[in-house]
């Protein structure tokens, strides 16, 4: 798409990845691919609803369709719906449906006939247009009605999906328009119901539970046998079900121990992609972008405001760029390095402040973690001559796989809508590397890597004793205090999606403006959908979650937003409400979506139609109808959008893709357990476990086969869900 401000973005062209071409890429498709053009007539969507039927007439049979209906037209107009009408052909003859005025949802209820000869072959076309006053009308779809078949049939009725015309020869301009590279992987995982897997997760708590025991165990020879390729993926599905378990914390611990007991070097610990980094760098994604946001988000939004041209390598600096700056003539070179100095200097102060301020506000079990990474390594690493290397530990993590990627990316963590422009980005990438050095606590390799760098010396400086303070008061967390955490957790949900939305409820009474929506701090848990005015102000339960009906998308005209959503659900009294809810993006109403849908799904009384418009006046703005509480006139959707971080936790699908990864490497697994066990066949499984290494992976290896057979017979009684189609995009 071309982004425009004023009117309607313009498309630029389409990648058409079918799902056949997706499967014949089993590790998925990754390369370019041509953008061809778009044609608008085969750009639709909808369905319509008709009555087709075959009557006796005095001369010969008539053939009677009854257009009623129209649901999910697209939108072709700038107020974000279509003035639609239908035309019915049949062997050169024409009629046409009244227009339906600003709708997407249109009903017509009209009726037309046609004399019907003998033998007659001719399709009916039925076809569906937005009118314009001024340009040419836009193709909606059409339906194609095999008259013979329903001469056989004599009736039908029902929706029709919308059809784009294709009798139209394409033109094939690949490569004109530009390539896109893409990379994308579909996966289809049938998941089995929760007791299928509970061997399997029971078994792996257990081992986590029992922390390192020397080699054997399966938390080490499950990172052992995992490549490099899939490591970041099995870290995300081994931290995701353990989070589930309440053993982040202790499955995180297990790791850095791992990873201690094989490292001698302290330059080099958790500097490799190894499992313990692997997962906790997903783990902060999880449990610290709250905190990440209040920390990074006022300075970010500081560098993308100012704009200021900021270099401080003297082989990039281009005078021209910063023009006069007020002194009436163009700035020399050392002005514009010691302005950007300047500038650096100010924003990682600002940073190293609210750092500094931020140790309250840091989530407790992050907290406890990095206290357990903190100890771990003092343990390993003793001695005046380390004293260092515990810190270092901490901001491996924190600054250099936490702050610095958030801050050379931010959009990648929802920092900002957008990636920045050319000179925004080189003052993020500046800034991540001071903090960088800040991180590696300022050692000389790190200084002498870019000499440029040295007039944020100072700052540096500055910044290692403030960060080292910040961490000994981070670290600083109490047994008590984490026993007072659990505790409160167990007793409140946690949250499943937090963040901003602007909400207004609707009684229906006068027009409904964008500027009455008001912004509140919004937290979804699985008891309750509830606001505060702050992230840290007490919340009040707008809806309780037993109570969501349906959770949808609405019409762009309704609001001038197509980013709003409504929440359909019932008060105490049982009466239906909905309240509206606007995001700031289209990838945010997603994920909202995704999560209410998901947590809700198991609800009674879930609705099988719904209004995508608002009652205003005395009608639905999507269909028209008078009764505010009639049927809906499109369907609800139950199914989850997405599969990422802000959804619920999902224990089964995590459970599945571990079962899956292990049963990739299921022939090391075996070629392990015979090494341990003196040469036991393969298929041969110890009946009777005790607590050696051999016996844990015994275990495992019986759960697998028990798993296999679950998946290739499904039991009576109990079919496992539907497929979970997981599509992966990355542009």
């Amino acid at each position: 798409m071309d982004e425009d401000a004023l009117s309607r973005d313009d498309v630029i062209g389409k990648v058409c990845l079918t799902r056949d071409t997706l499967a014949s890429h089993p590790k998925g498709f990754s390369g370019w691919a041509h953008l061809t053009e778009v044609d608008p007539d085969e750009e639709v969507q909808g369905e319509i609803h008709l009555r087709l039927e075959v009557r006796p007439g005095a001369r010969a049979c008539r053939l009677r369709c009854s257009v009623l209906e129209a649901r999910d037209l697209a939108p072709k107009d700038r107020n974000g719906a279509s003035d639609p009408f239908v035309r019915v052909r049949y062997k050169g003859r024409t009629q046409e449906t009244s227009i339906v005025k600003k709708s997407c949802y249109p009903r017509w209820n009209e009726t037309f006939e046609f004399e019907l000869e003998e033998g007659a072959t001719e399709a009916l076309c039925v076809e569906a247009w937005d009118w314009d006053l001024v340009s040419r009308n836009d193709f909606l779809g059409k339906v194609v009605i095999d008259v013979q078949r329903l001469q056989v049939a004599q009736q039908e009725e029902g929706w029709f999906r919308l059809q784009p015309d294709q009798s139209k020869s394409r033109r094939h301009d690949e490569g004109n328009l530009g390539s896109l590279q893409l990379e994308v992987r579909l996966r289809d995982e049938m998941v089995l119901p929760s007791s299928s897997y509970q061997p399997l997760v029971q078994l792996l708590c257990h081992e986590v539970k029992l922390g390192i025991q020397g080699p054997g165990q399966l938390i080490p020879l499950i990172e052992e046998t995992t490549s490099t390729e899939c490591r970041q993926d099995v870290a995300t599905n081994l931290l995701k079900l353990f989070l589930g378990q309440g053993l982040a914390k202790d499955f995180l611990d297990l790791l850095f121990q791992l990873e201690l007991s094989r490292t001698s070097e302290t330059n080099t610990l958790f500097r490799s992609n190894s499992l313990a980094s692997k997962c906790m760098e997903s783990f902060l994604k999880v449990a610290g972008m709250q905190y990440l946001h209040g920390v990074l988000g006022p300075i970010i939004n500081k560098v993308f405001e100012e704009k200021k041209y900021v270099e401080l390598d003297p082989s990039k600096v281009e005078v021209k760029d910063v023009g006069c700056s007020g002194l009436h003539r163009p700035q020399t070179e050392a002005e514009v390095l010691e302005q950007s100095a300047q500038t650096l200097r100010a924003h990682l102060g600002a940073l190293l402040s609210a750092l500094s301020r931020s140790v309250r506000a840091c989530p407790a079990v992050v907290r406890a973690t990095f206290r357990q990474l903190f100890r771990r390594v003092r343990e390993r690493f003793p001695g005046a001559q380390h004293e260092n290397v515990p810190f270092i530990a901490v901001t491996s993590f924190l600054c250099l796989r936490f702050f610095s990627p958030a801050i050379m990316s931010p959009k990648l963590f929802h920092l900002r809508e957008r990636h920045a422009d050319a000179r925004t980005s080189r003052t993020l990438l500046l800034l991540a590397k001071a903090v960088q050095n800040v991180g590696n606590m300022d050692t000389p390799a790190s200084r002498a890597k870019e000499a440029w760098m040295e007039p944020l010396q100072p700052t540096v400086r500055q910044g290692v004793a403030q960060l080292k303070d910040f961490i000994t008061k981070l670290v600083d967390i109490e047994e008590k205090d984490e026993l007072d955490l659990q505790r409160m957790l167990s007793l409140q949900a946690p949250p499943v999606k937090e963040g901003p939305l602007f909400i207004h409820r609707t009684k229906g009474k006068g027009p409904l403006m964008s500027s009455s929506f008001k912004k509140l701090y919004f937290s979804l848990t699985t008891e309750a959908l509830s606001f505060a005015k702050t992230p840290s102000s007490k919340k009040s339960a707008l809806i309780k979650l037993a109570n969501i009906r349906a959770a949808e998308k609405v019409e762009e005209k309704s609001f001038g937003s197509s980013h709003v959503m409504q929440v359909i659900y019932t008060d105490d009294a049982g009466r239906p409400q909905t309240a509206y809810l606007q995001c700031k993006c289209v990838n945010e109403l997603n994920q909202w979506l995704s999560a209410l849908r998901k947590v809700s799904i198991n609800n009674t009384g879930l609705l099988g139609s719904y209004h995508p418009g608002v009652f205003r006046g005395d009608k639905w703005s999507c269909c028209h109808q008078k009764e505010k509480t009639g049927q809906g006139c499109d369907k609800t959707r139950s199914r989850v959008t997405l599969q990422e971080w802000n959804d619920p936790l999902d224990h089964d699908l995590e459970a599945q893709l571990i079962y899956r990864h292990l049963l990739g490497v299921e022939a090391m697994l075996w070629e392990r357990h015979r090494e341990l066990s003196g040469g036991t066949e393969a298929g041969t499984v110890l009946s009777s476990p005790g607590e050696a290494p051999e016996d844990s992976l015994a275990r495992l290896l019986q759960v697998l086969q028990d798993l296999r057979e679950a998946h290739s017979s499904s039991p009576a009684g109990s079919p496992p869900s539907e497929p979970n189609c997981l599509l992966e995009l990355q542009t």
